[in-house]
């Protein structure tokens, strides 16, 4: 493809693009294959086929280790970068034969990447303040690999911009689904649980998203610690423990991020081993089983409890919609309808008819559709930026 060719690529009318995604949990990339109209609030999807494509074993724990400050290499990032493209490519052409559809019918690839490291507050540095953030599975080679036009590196413009460059989702959550009947939200409980709020009367530019806390990633260190287990399947091993009221009052006064002042984004910088080490100490006698039932009603209630706090006063909501792993879970899905009561409905976003786990791979292909056709996707009262902009890098294949 040349340079010149794109703004004819742009134009038209329906597009088949990929999208990719492998977040906090490390555990794999979610593939979504989506046939897309329009762009803007004009923008309309058919999902086609969806794949998570494992990693391989090991690569969990390379990928923690150069994500943690004084534990990484520069040599293991390079490869990693390189590595983790070529798995998404792996990932593209499971999904391709899975949907049967050929790859050269493909015609643009959304690649979120994976974040390694992600600091946007405003930092003194050589001389020099700004915030940075870095993605890796570098889009190029995925572009060069598939012989696909492929957009990646969202988040960095934002950033630029002094914004937290997330979370990127509330642009995607409002194009897909603003009601103008009732006020809702959309909660995806990944490694880390964000919050996008739709008023019923609101533009793109009314929406408040932020990061409310941790979802999974502190679970399933617990559950891999204690139970040798990824993860806590459906909420299993929680639902056999008990609430403990000490280890829930000292996760309140020990965690400094719920309470913070929004726009905010968080990450495995604060919600990594390290959060728990000192409640894991303390409290050793604590049936396993009642840690997890505590951290995952404490996840819930970093959801509701940012709700109340930021957004109740300006919106009352009627609807939650639910995303993610966490949507699986029984028990934080049960300590949500504890916590937000009778009024607000708990749903999952399936029921807006779309895949709860594939929901943030189909937001990176909308994304990408977005920067192909010029438009800014980023929302600065979500992120914090000084201006609205287009996000991404457009790697030719």
């Amino acid at each position: 493809m040349k340079i010149n060719e794109l703004q004819k690529f742009a134009l038209k009318k329906k597009k088949y693009i990929v999208g990719l995604m492998s977040g906090t949990s490390l555990d794999g990339v979610d593939a979504v294959l989506v046939e897309v109209s329009g762009s803007g609030i004009k923008t309309k999807i058919r999902q086609l086929g969806f794949v998570t494509h494992p990693f391989p074993q090991g690569l969990k724990k390379k990928l923690l280790e150069n994500s943690m400050p004084n534990s990484g290499n520069v040599s293991d990032i390079c490869k990693l970068n390189f590595l983790l493209a070529h798995l998404y490519v792996d990932a593209v052409k499971e999904l391709c034969n899975k949907s049967k559809f050929k790859l050269s019918d493909v015609d643009l690839i959304g690649s979120h990447g994976q974040t390694i490291h992600h600091l946007p507050q405003k930092k003194n540095y050589c001389g020099l303040a700004f915030g940075s953030t870095l993605q890796i599975s570098d889009p190029s080679v995925i572009a060069k690999l598939t012989g696909v036009l492929t957009i990646g590196d969202f988040r960095t413009g934002d950033v630029a911009l002094g914004g937290q460059g997330a979370p990127l989702v509330p642009y995607f959550d409002y194009l897909m689904f603003h009601s103008t009947k009732q006020n809702r939200a959309l909660l995806n409980i990944g490694g880390i649980a964000n919050l996008t709020l739709l008023d019923k009367i609101g533009d793109a530019s009314s929406v408040i998203a932020f990061d409310t806390g941790p979802g999974n990633m502190v679970l399933d260190l617990l559950a891999k610690k204690y139970f040798n287990v990824e993860y806590d399947k459906n909420g299993n091993i929680a639902s056999s423990g008990k609430i403990n009221e000490e280890i829930f009052s000292r996760l309140k006064k020990h965690d400094n991020y719920i309470e913070k002042k929004i726009p905010k984004s968080t990450g495995r910088e604060y919600y990594g081993a390290e959060f728990l080490s000192p409640l894991l100490k303390k409290f050793r006698s604590v049936p396993k089983e009642d840690l997890l039932a505590t951290v995952a009603d404490f996840t819930a209630y970093g959801v509701y409890r940012n709700y109340d706090k930021f957004i109740k006063n300006e919106t009352e909501i009627a609807e939650l919609f639910v995303s993610g792993g966490g949507a699986r879970n029984k028990f934080i899905m049960n300590s949500l309808k504890k916590y937000f009561g009778k009024h607000v409905e708990i749903k999952n976003v399936k029921e807006l008819g779309i895949s709860s786990d594939a929901k943030e791979a189909i937001c990176f292909a909308v994304l990408a559709n977005e920067t192909l056709a010029g438009n800014p996707s980023n929302i600065p009262r979500v992120t914090g930026a000084i201006k609205s902009t287009i996000l991404g890098k457009i790697c030719l294949p």
